[in-house]
């Protein structure tokens, strides 16, 4: 009678429940058993249950992730990761540089942790490029309407706007980051954006004038500082957006001229690019024609006698 019934057929109280909660599963026997006997039961679907080959195969990519050398700064393939976006992800960052919302952190929803140096590099090149060649435009146009304004290329202009623009898109965040590293060590809730992070922030910030400084070219005064303060109002609002969420944790005055200090710069920044890029030259002083002859020096005529005292 042993025999027969270790021959009969059981029910198994697990498989039972897992076919009762997916009927349109099938089950594979294995020989294994477990701990206390049972059978065990593989679930085979697209669901949950055939994910675990998967969540092996993660796992053993991200092992081989950790165990892979990470190349030193001094080296080309550190500096690589920098460069490896593609153009959705550079429009798109883009994008939110241009259109701030409060509430809507630019690190976290568009850096998502992974800060490039692509879109910074090409923005401030393109922007001293634009400068130069617009503040060239604004005098030549100056010099159709007043032919007194004498013209002559101003190549320096290149290398003055390349160096002012890539010093501030560079240093700022240094001197920012450096700040905030200190007043974490203060303020021990601060959070803290890498300096890649801060670097990126503004370097995207400044794509903004970029068509303000085509812009600038339309020769109405008015029209030209109504451009250049959008441009200032959206960019720094920008950055404003995008620190407060660290900035806040500090105290409300160190918090207020932090963001002065930060909205002043970059004033400083467009007005200086205003007023040195276009702003026509003075008219050069006509010089006197020279005189081809010269007059002959005055001869003392004798003085002529009355005519009483000739006769």
């Amino acid at each position: 009678m042993a025999a027969a019934d270790e021959l009969a057929f059981h029910e198994f109280e697990e498989a039972t429940n897992l076919l009762a909660q997916t009927p349109n599963e099938t089950t594979t026997r294995s020989d294994q058993l477990g701990p206390k006997g049972h059978v065990a039961v593989a679930m085979d679907s697209g669901g949950s249950y055939g994910a675990e080959d998967e969540v092996e195969e993660s796992d053993k990519t991200e092992l081989l992730q950790e165990e892979k050398p990470q190349p030193g700064f001094w080296t080309f393939g550190y500096y690589q990761s920098f460069f490896d976006v593609d153009t959705s992800q550079v429009l798109d960052r883009i994008k939110g540089s241009l259109l701030p919302r409060p509430g809507h952190n630019f690190v976290r929803h568009r850096l998502r942790n992974r800060p490039d140096l692509y879109g910074p590099f090409w923005i401030c090149a393109t922007l001293a490029f634009v400068l130069a060649i617009t503040g060239n435009l604004t005098l030549v146009l100056a010099q159709r309407k007043d032919p007194s304004i004498h013209y002559s290329p101003q190549f320096h202009k290149v290398t003055v706007a390349s160096i002012t623009i890539y010093c501030y898109a560079w240093l700022v965040p240094l001197a920012l980051w450096g700040f905030l590293r200190w007043r974490k060590g203060v303020r021990e809730r601060m959070g803290l954006y890498t300096f890649l992070e801060t670097v990126c922030v503004y370097g995207y910030s400044l794509f903004v004038f970029i068509p303000t400084v085509v812009l600038w070219l339309i020769p109405v005064p008015w029209l030209q500082w109504l451009f250049g303060a959008l441009a200032l109002a959206l960019s720094a609002a920008g950055l404003v957006f995008t620190l407060w969420p660290i900035v806040r944790e500090d105290t409300r005055l160190a918090a207020g001229v932090l963001l002065s200090v930060v909205v002043l710069l970059h004033t400083l920044l467009a007005m200086g690019c205003k007023f040195y890029f276009f702003q026509p030259l003075p008219p050069e002083p006509m010089a006197s024609p020279h005189q081809a002859t010269s007059q002959p020096p005055a001869t003392m005529l004798p003085p002529t006698l009355p005519r009483s005292m000739a006769a």
